[in-house]
């Protein structure tokens, strides 16, 4: 599902937001392109430690949005790109996902489980 240049922009260091909506209004929390771990054809996993907000967030409404990008990727024009990735969203706290990615990650207590309905290029 996902292309060269998504891999490559994940490939290089930089910031991912992950935006949730709750009861009351929008919640951004961040993590590391680094830190993602790409599964089955359509599946972004996320080591999670704290993210409490969003885990309540996706209890009450489990579709997500992603923003990531790298400035040491060609965009369309110009040096930088980004991606919008479009999903819906559980933690996962056993299964062969955790138990891999917490073998990578041993700080965290769960797993972001993204499963992705869309993504496209913004830059």
């Amino acid at each position: 599902m996902f292309n060269e240049k998504f891999l490559e922009v994940i490939s290089k260091e930089g910031v991912v937001s992950i935006v949730t909506t709750g009861a009351d209004e929008a919640h951004v929390s961040n993590t590391w392109n680094s830190y993602l771990t790409i599964v089955e054809e359509n599946k972004i996993l996320i080591p999670a430690a704290a993210m409490i907000k969003t885990e309540k967030n996706i209890d009450f409404n489990n579709k997500v949005k992603l923003t990531l990008g790298s400035h040491e990727v060609m965009g369309y024009r110009y040096m930088g790109t980004g991606f919008l990735i479009e999903g819906t969203a559980k933690f996962l706290k056993s299964g062969e996902h955790f138990d891999m990615m917490k073998e990578k990650f041993s700080f965290l207590t769960r797993v972001l489980e993204i499963t992705v309905t869309s993504y496209k290029q913004t830059l």
